[in-house]
């Protein structure tokens, strides 16, 4: 290695128009947010921020549950957050799996020393609640059911209400993966009677990648409390952060919290209020029906049936004889528009164009659109040209 003084300046990003999978197009206010003064992490000032936090992720996530906290580190940890202290050495965990973010969990489980049943769905399906009926009646020793509500490798969205129920029935808790969910489609903790859930910062709440909201219900947080062993994650034991988390003045100190991050998640959670949890999930739900008026123009289509399908991740098929990463490249180098590969079982069959939080808006629907619709008329594929734009256009006042 040269001991020679590096020849490095200042990085300064392209400006990017984000429409894959996340992370998703940042709003400007929490950039702003990012840049204020960073002040110490049990300063009475900061201490009174987190209360803040705490009370607007509650109505994110709709629930009352006391522990309601961001993870001070991205969504995987929050999954692990949840898998760490939930499940112990020599449980049963029924997961159910429609794509990557099942097999996850399944790698979780394993590694907290316990057994993984899988039900397994096809990708691009939701999860189907009889398979998991038939797992809990042939799996009586099993105390967790783990699933994803929306699965970011293909857009399907699961019913969470229905596959709690099933799991409680049997006198289990569940954990639930929220993180391409949380502020783009609807989450209601305490109405479904949710366990553990686990999101992300960088998706539907419009800010930076590195924070992971979780929220645990009563019963869970007795599960974590009442343990035989010791969470084999120091960082991530809730047993712990509990104490740096908890109310007023006096707390535990416990790790150095990213400041200016949280500041950022603050200043996502104020926008997420000022709109209105019901007006975002409409917001998402109306620019996806005009992306699909003009994705169905084109000639393309959707993976995922329309009744399970994320407003803001949308799996869309890629056609015949098409190098679909060399219109990814085009449109990055050419448009500065990112949207995403297929993942897995899906890889080079899907696009995944996100619509997610601040890029959730029929500007970029009409930007996307024009410029897939110019590349691959360029490429010389086989779509209809010309017309997404227009029909996305004709959508708007349908939506």
């Amino acid at each position: 290695m040269s001991t020679d003084t590096p020849n490095v300046s200042s990085f300064v990003p392209p400006i990017r128009t984000l429409m894959g999978p996340g992370p998703s197009d940042v709003h400007p206010r929490i950039l702003s947010a990012l840049a204020r003064p960073t002040i110490g992490h049990l300063d009475p000032q900061f201490v009174s921020m987190m209360d803040e936090m705490k009370s607007m992720l509650q109505y994110a996530f709709q629930t009352k549950n006391e522990l309601t906290i961001p993870v001070s580190a991205p969504g995987s940890a929050g999954m692990e957050t949840c898998f760490v202290n939930m499940v112990e050495p020599g449980d049963t965990v029924i997961v159910c799996q429609n794509g990557v973010f099942g097999a996850r969990m399944k790698e979780n489980v394993e590694r907290c020393g316990a057994t993984p049943v899988m039900v397994e769905d096809e990708w691009g399906k939701p999860v189907d609640p009889n398979k998991l009926a038939e797992a809990l009646k042939a799996n009586p020793q099993a105390s967790t059911v783990a699933f994803v509500h929306a699965e970011t490798s293909t857009g399907a969205q699961s019913d969470v209400a229905a596959l709690t129920k099933l799991a409680h029935e049997h006198d289990c808790l569940v954990i639930v993966d929220a993180v391409t969910s949380l502020g783009g489609t609807p989450i209601k903790v305490d109405e479904w009677g949710v366990d553990a859930i686990y999101s992300g910062s960088q998706k539907c709440l419009s800010c930076t990648p590195g924070l992971s909201p979780v929220s645990f219900s009563e019963a869970a947080v007795e599960r974590v409390k009442s343990r035989k062993t010791a969470v084999q994650s120091w960082f991530l034991d809730l047993n712990l952060v509990m104490g740096y988390w908890g109310e007023g003045a006096k707390r535990t100190y416990h790790h150095t919290a990213p400041v200016n991050a949280l500041y950022g998640l603050h200043e996502a959670l104020v926008l997420l209020q000022e709109e209105g949890l019901e007006n975002a999930w409409a917001r998402h739900q109306k620019n996806h029906l005009i992306l699909r008026a003009g994705i169905e123009a084109m000639g393309l289509s959707f993976i995922v049936p329309e009744e399970a399908r994320l407003p803001q991740l949308n799996a869309v098929t890629i056609p015949d004889g098409v190098d679909e990463a060399a219109v990814r490249g085009r449109l990055l180098n050419e448009f500065n528009l990112e949207i995403g590969a297929g993942l897995g079982a899906l890889a080079g069959k899907v696009w995944r164009i996100g619509l997610m939080g601040h890029a959730s808006n029929v500007k970029n629907v009409m930007f996307c659109l024009g410029a897939l619709d110019t590349v691959l008329t360029d490429m010389g594929a086989p779509i209809k040209s010309g017309v997404a734009v227009a029909a996305a256009q004709a959508a708007i006042g349908q939506s």
